[in-house]
């Protein structure tokens, strides 16, 4: 056990099927041993890769379900959607996680692979930004009944299904009814998501840790639907009234096909993602990076 590490069982996930990534994965296991930390391998991780035998005696094969329950820190090498992935079934723990960027946007992936272990070097050690998301917790229910539920850390989206249909659906703020809509759907978005699908439709950029959602209409038949941000202890509903091709998807990983009647009733989640980010980590350098904003000129 290393005294000078904050964390001591450290969990490993990896992006499925990506180029160079045993190299990738050898080299952080390796490093982590050598510090005298306890290593929980993600199987998929494990069956996905090629692993030095040498190494792969001194980890603990698991399933990433159980990693909450194992791990004080959970390592992604990967993209944003690796994250979120991972996110959704670390929240009920509240096990920190720190992204290796191996994607291609990295909002949530911080740490450059070419400074990985120089980074996590001192991050194990306390050296690093701890940022709080919230998240969205949503239930489907049919007939009075729970049929479906899934947590979100990026968006909600409820949207037309394969035969292309508007849907039509109430949505209800607080049990207070905000307005009849006829669109191709609607993103319910945390301000993680807000620079994923929810920008990508007309929203707006949300600062990180605001404690605020964003209900953001997709393709709306009236032009005068706007998308509109809430406090973040609001309690939404929305009710598809005619909708029998709809779909709700949970972070664009997941979805449900709905019927006509449901309800998909949205909150914010009992517990925060803990996201550690470099010592050196800028939002809004993110941003000009990411969306390719101008730089300072003076």
């Amino acid at each position: 056990m290393n005294r000078n590490s904050q964390f001591n069982h450290i969990g490993i996930v990896t992006r499925p099927q990506t180029p160079m990534m045993s190299a990738v994965l050898n080299e952080l296991i390796a490093f982590l041993c050598n510090e005298g930390l306890s290593v929980y391998l993600d199987s998929e991780a494990q069956a996905d890769n090629q692993i030095n035998p040498q190494q792969l005696q001194y980890c603990h094969v698991i399933r990433k379900s159980d990693m909450g329950r194992r791990c004080d820190l959970v390592i992604v090498l990967g993209g944003d959607g690796t994250l979120l992935s991972v996110a959704r079934k670390l929240a009920p723990y509240r096990v920190p996680l720190i992204g290796i960027h191996q994607g291609h946007l990295g909002f949530l992936t911080q740490v450059p692979r070419a400074q990985m272990i120089t980074e996590l070097s001192g991050m194990l050690t306390g050296k690093y930004l701890p940022e709080e998301r919230i998240l969205l917790e949503a239930t489907v229910v049919r007939t009075g009944e729970d049929v479906y539920h899934s947590l979100a850390l990026n968006d909600v989206v409820l949207s037309r299904g394969a035969l292309g249909q508007m849907i039509e659906f109430e949505v209800f703020i607080n049990k207070e009814f905000v307005y009849t809509q006829r669109s191709d759907g609607l993103i319910v978005s945390t301000p993680t998501g807000s620079t994923a699908y929810a920008l990508a439709a007309g929203g707006p950029i949300l600062q990180p840790t605001l404690r605020a959602f964003s209900l953001v209409p997709i393709c709306p038949q009236s032009m005068s639907n706007r998308p509109i941000a809430v406090n973040d202890t609001s309690e939404i509903e929305v009710l598809v009234t005619k909708g029998s091709d709809a779909r709700a998807h949970f972070d664009g990983q997941v979805f449900f096909d709905l019927k006509s009647m449901d309800k998909v009733c949205i909150n914010r989640y009992r517990n925060s993602l803990r996201i550690l980010h470099p010592i050196n980590y800028q939002y809004y350098k993110t941003l000009r990076q990411k969306l390719h904003w101008g730089d300072q000129l003076v």
